[in-house]
This record gives structure tokens, sequence and C-alpha cells, in this order.
């Protein structure tokens, strides 16, 4: 069956758009990679020295992409020097300005981040390619729905970490919102793991997970590479 102009418009931009945000998190990734090979000559592990420079990063890419909230760097921590940093992110606070977000990675503590083992590192580090994660709740930090898109770097040949940024789904309801609400009847943006990200209407809520069957249902998927999203929608009659 022939998609209606109306979803080809809205996939269309939809992919756009997201294209976009990868490109721009390529490009830190780059950006990353560049200053951490200048700044880890003769050097085996990133220490204290090797980060300088890396705020001016995340704060640039924030004040670039007025739709992230958060953006910045995770070391892989087999690449930090023992009692070194590892990780450096930025987020954007109500008042607009841009601080850094601690977090706490002492393991064992009831509020120990993990972070090597959440899907936005652990994909990324596997795969060597851009991954997407969520919607999700991130309880620590702004403790709302976002998506955390992420990209890995090298330097000198080895991983060393991921990059990325976070936004809320607030921020992005108004980017990508009237696109979905350009298809007549249901329809909504999908991750990779059939998840909904953001619908049109109550038939798809946030995070609910999709059930194939219905002979109504149509996908189509966007053309992102690596990040499995899809658009879904009812069919005309």
């Amino acid at each position: 069956m022939k998609p209606d102009t109306e979803v080809v418009h809205a996939a269309n931009a939809l992919t756009s758009w997201t294209n976009g945000v990868s490109t721009e998190i390529e490009e830190l990734s780059r950006n990353v990679a560049s200053l951490l090979e200048r700044n880890l000559v003769g050097k085996s592990k990133v220490d204290k020295a090797a980060l300088a420079g890396l705020d001016k990063l995340s704060q640039e890419f924030l004040a670039k992409n007025s739709f992230a909230v958060g953006a910045g760097t995770f070391f892989a921590h087999e690449s930090v020097e023992e009692g070194g940093r590892a990780l450096e992110w930025w987020s954007r606070k109500s008042s607009g300005a841009v601080g850094r977000l601690d977090f706490d990675l002492t393991p064992g503590s009831n509020r120990f981040y993990d972070y090597e083992k959440l899907p936005y590192f652990s994909t990324a580090a596997s795969t060597g390619e851009q991954t997407l994660w969520g919607p999700y709740i991130d309880y620590l930090g702004f403790e709302e729905y976002i998506l955390t898109f992420t990209a890995p770097f090298s330097v000198h040949g080895t991983f060393t970490g991921v990059v990325g940024c976070d936004i809320r789904l607030k921020d992005l309801e108004p980017l990508i919102m009237p696109h979905l609400r350009g298809i007549p009847g249901d329809a909504a943006l999908v991750n990779a793991s059939n998840r909904v990200i953001l619908g049109n209407s109550g038939m798809y809520l946030v995070g609910e997970r999709i059930k194939s069957g219905s002979p109504q249902q149509q996908r189509m998927a966007l053309d992102v590479p690596h990040l499995g999203l899809s658009l879904i929608y009812t069919a005309s009659s």
C-alpha cells in the first residue's frame, strides 16, 4: 500500500531533523578526539591536563544547538588514569546558564552512576556507531523523559569513550509534533526497541512498546543510519 503524501512529508521531515542531530554529534565526536589527541601526546591515559578545553566544546555545542539540554563526554574507565575524571557533562539550567553536572561515580553507593553498562555507552562502544537511547526517565539529572544521542570516539586508534547530548521530550515536542499532526489518523515516531518516542494522539503514549498485528498499522523506516527509527501510522481505508 502506497503511503499518503502527508506520511511521506512527515517521514522526510523527521529524517532530515534527526540526521541533522546525528551530524552535530559526529562533529562533536571528531572535535573531542582531535582535542584529546593533541593533549595526550606522549601519554597513555587521560589525566586532568588532557581535559583542558573539553568543557568549551560542550558549551559551544549547547550554544549552537538549542534543542539539547545537556552535552559532554563519557570516558571508558580503562582509558582514564587512576583517580582521574571519568566524565565531563554540561547541562543547560532553567535560567539558560550552562553548568557542569556532577554524578556519583563511587561503586557501591546508592546513587552510583554505572554509565558503562547503560545502552547509550555500551551500544556505541560495541558497535562503533552512533546510538539513540530513550525515551527514559533521567532520575539522576532532570527527572523527566529524555533522549540521549551518542557517538563513540577513539584516540590514536583506541576506543576511548563516547560523546553525546540529551534532549528533553518537552523540548523535542514543538520540533517534531507539527509533522506528526500533519498525518491524518494516529501516528508516532518509534525507536529501535519499538517504543514510542512521541505520538500525535492518545493512541500512542511515550515509552509504550508497540504491539504489531493490527492490519491498519503501517510502518515506514526513517533513513537515519544506525538509529533504527520508524514512523508508524494508521493506513487510510
